[in-house]
């Protein structure tokens, strides 16, 4: 009896240990699985972090990519399908492998579903969609760009941790000036020699305690002439280019103001401040009526907040429709446009050092605010009537962000916070005023700031502030030292898309195919920083140049 009893003892005692295995409550066990290493370990899910993750697979090392997105490719596979692109012959590397693959999908006639590909073709809208010569396509669906990201992830077997996100406040574990590890919300803890910061919002780089900045630099501190305050300064059309009263009751200052008005007054030209470009969803939209869901009345929908909008139709605007740019199988990619439009102009003003509780309130508080808007042009008698029939044949499309009723995923942080590291570029080095060294790839868009601000005038009517557009007369080199931290701050992190850079002269390194540019880059420096057993600031240039040019980046005119 006492063996049968001690028997059956032991063989509970190994059916428990089976479960608690199986459960993943096995104490041992489970640090084991929540600790994960690699040579490199990417923080994002932009299109910065998929080419950064691709060249250290093809560089022959480990890389770990730790997203806090379930959907990878940030802005270009979020609805900004129509690319900003500037001087296409500076985009070279993974980034023209991306265009090419997407040149690809659209040389096929099943991708054509809703409408015959010669439909569409060029239209000349300053963004030509395809290059037959160079095999690209600068122009696509957000469905599309997502399934390129995908095919680059399967292709090169990389690992990607989902919904992922860095425990900002402890997370980050450093010893003898470099990063060693990071924790996620989840108890995950990523391991790695060198780590690399593609986020839009900058959060591992600020966790390690790298210096940065948010808002716009004074003129006087970096001898520029278009950052700070600019007001009365009109470089696109998105101003109120008449009078305009901004009181609930017009004429009558003592009615208060209208909703999204500041109060303040305004500072004088080149002043800095904590401002930032305003944010919005690149919205796409489509115009059949067997891909569209009607754009249905928000919660919460309140009239009044778009009173501004239906005075500056009284006074006579017709511009609605001027970025309702076509991409194909008949949609939108819909930018804002005109003095009253879909940017939430001042209102993002905390979101680059927000919780992440604030930070899902901000998208919430932009998503409403960008449906209300569209639902009172579809439906405001103040809406012209012409207006409000164009509007109502438009909807969300049917195939595009499925899991999110059609809307897109990722809002368009323009800017957020800005690295201050080993080099700054500014407006002297994007304008080619100032000569740039050790270049690891190329920009050259306008330097294109959108409002940060909406305000009252000395004269009582409403302005916008902050529009700027100022077009480089080449492309211009973006330094290596702007892409990684003093040596004092951190020894192994690289930082491609928040970069250190001032608030303008970012307006024109922000855009998507520079983020992939300088996402390649990076990770091709991190590799021969692990091979040669050096900080960032110690690789040796002449090498990591002599290697991107292999990878056909372009690093000069």
């Amino acid at each position: 009896m006492f063996f049968n009893n001690l028997l059956k003892r032991v063989l509970q005692g190994g059916l428990l240990a089976i479960l608690l295995l199986n459960t993943g409550c096995g104490g041992k066990q489970e640090e084991n699985d929540a600790s994960y290493d690699a040579d490199v370990i990417v923080y994002g899910g932009t299109s910065a972090a998929v080419t950064a993750a691709v060249q250290v697979v093809k560089s022959g090392k480990t890389v770990i990519v730790v997203s806090p997105d379930k959907h990878l490719g940030g802005l270009s596979a979020g609805g900004l399908g129509f690319t900003d692109t500037g001087d296409k012959s500076v985009i070279g590397g993974l980034a023209r492998e991306f265009y090419h693959r997407v040149f690809m999908h659209y040389d096929k006639p099943e991708a054509w579903q809703w409408q015959k590909k010669e439909e569409y073709g060029n239209k000349g809208q300053g963004t030509p969609a395809m290059d037959g010569t160079d095999r690209t396509m600068w122009i696509f669906e957000p469905h599309v760009a997502e399934q390129v990201f995908e095919d680059f992830v399967k292709e090169n077997n990389l690992k990607i941790y989902r919904d992922e996100w860095l425990d900002r406040e402890n997370g980050v574990e450093k010893k003898d000036g470099k990063i060693t590890s990071f924790k996620t919300l989840s108890g995950k803890t990523f391991t790695g020699k060198m780590f690399i910061d593609a986020t839009y919002e900058g959060d591992l780089m600020a966790a390690a305690g790298v210096k940065f900045h948010v808002g716009r630099e004074a003129n006087s501190v970096y001898n520029e002439e278009w950052n700070g305050l600019q007001p009365e300064v009109f470089q696109h059309g998105h101003y109120f280019k008449k009078n305009i009263s901004p009181y609930k009751i017009e004429g009558d200052s003592t009615s208060g103001l209208l909703p999204y008005i500041s109060s303040e007054k305004i500072g004088k030209k080149g002043d800095g401040d904590n401002k930032i470009q305003a944010y919005c969803f690149r919205m796409c939209l489509s115009a059949n009526p067997d891909n569209r869901t009607p754009l249905a009345k928000p919660e919460g929908y309140d009239s009044t907040k778009y009173e501004l909008l239906a005075r500056v139709y009284k006074a006579g605007w017709t511009e609605t429709f001027q970025k309702y740019d076509p991409i194909p199988n008949k949609k939108t990619d819909t930018n804002n446009h005109g003095p009253f439009s879909t940017d939430f102009i001042g209102q993002n003003y905390d979101y680059p050092e927000a919780t992440y509780e604030r930070r899902k309130e901000i998208i919430k508080e932009h998503e409403l605010y960008q449906k209300g808007l569209m639902y009172f042009l579809a439906n405001d008698s103040r809406v012209p009537a012409d207006v409000r029939t164009e509007v109502n044949k438009w909807g969300l499309p049917k195939d595009e962000f499925k899991d999110n009723g059609g809307w897109p995923h990722q809002i368009y942080v323009r800017e957020a916070r800005r690295m201050i590291g080993q080099a700054v570029m500014t407006e002297n080095e994007t304008l080619g005023k100032k000569a740039v060294s050790e270049p690891v790839g190329m920009g050259s868009y306008a330097l294109d700031a959108h409002n940060a601000q909406r305000y009252v005038k000395a004269d009582g009517f409403v302005q916008n502030e902050g529009d700027i557009g100022v077009h480089p007369k080449t492309p211009y080199s973006i330094s290596y030292s702007s892409i990684i931290p003093k040596k004092e701050e951190c020894e192994n992190l690289f930082v491609p898309v928040c970069l250190s850079s001032t608030h303008i002269a970012y307006g024109s390194i922000r855009m998507e195919p520079v983020f992939m540019i300088l996402g390649q880059s990076a990770a091709t420096a991190a590799v021969q920083a692990i091979e040669r057993g050096v900080s960032v600031q110690e690789v040796d240039y002449a090498k990591l140049k002599e290697q991107l040019l292999k990878d056909k980046q372009k690093l000069a005119l």
